[in-house]
C-alpha cells in the first residue's frame, strides 16, 4: 500500500496510481486540493484504487509500504508527521530532495538507513530512498 502526504495537484500520487497496482491514499489538507484530487481520480477511472484523505498527515491513519511527500518540508520534519503511517517493516520512505538536504534533523525521527537514486525526470535532483526508519527511544 502506497500514500502520498501533501499530494496538492496530484505529483507523484496520481501518477503513481496510474502505475501501480494497489491502493494508493492522498493525503492533503486543503479542501480544494483534496475535491481536485477526487475528480482527477474519478476522470481517471481510478477511484476504487485511490482515497484521498483531506486532512493533515498527523491525522491520517493506516498503515503502508510505501510514503511519499514531494516537497511537504524538511526531512526530519515529513519523518516526524509520517512515521505512525508506516509499516512495522516498511520497503522505504522515498523522499525528492536536492543534493544537500539537511539531515541533521534526522535523529529527532529515528534511525535511517538511505540512499540516492537519480531522479529520471530532473539531473539536478535525487530520491532519497530511507529504509529502517524507526522513532527514536528516549
Amino acid at each position: 500500500m502506497w500514500i502520498d502526504i501533501g499530494s496538492g495537484a496530484g505529483l507523484p500520487g496520481i501518477v503513481v496510481a496510474c502505475l501501480v497496482e494497489g491502493p494508493v491514499a492522498l493525503v492533503e489538507p486543503r479542501r480544494l486540493r483534496a475535491e481536485f484530487l477526487r475528480q482527477t481520480a474519478s476522470a481517471l477511472q481510478l477511484g476504487e484504487r485511490v482515497t484521498v484523505v483531506q486532512a493533515k498527515a498527523e491525522r491520517a491513519s493506516g498503515k503502508f509500504d510505501v510514503i511519499t511527500g514531494r516537497a511537504v518540508s524538511s526531512l526530519g520534519k515529513f519523518l516526524e508527521i509520517s512515521h505512525h503511517l508506516s509499516t512495522k517493516t516498511p520497503s522505504g520512505v522515498p523522499r525528492r530532495a536536492g543534493h544537500n538536504p539537511n539531515w541533521q534533523k534526522r535523529s529527532e525521527a529515528g534511525t535511517v538507513t538511505h540512499g540516492w537514486n537519480q531522479a529520471r525526470t530532473d539531473p539536478d535532483l535525487r530520491i532519497v530512498v530511507l529504509t529502517r526508519v524507526g522513532t527514536r527511544r528516549r
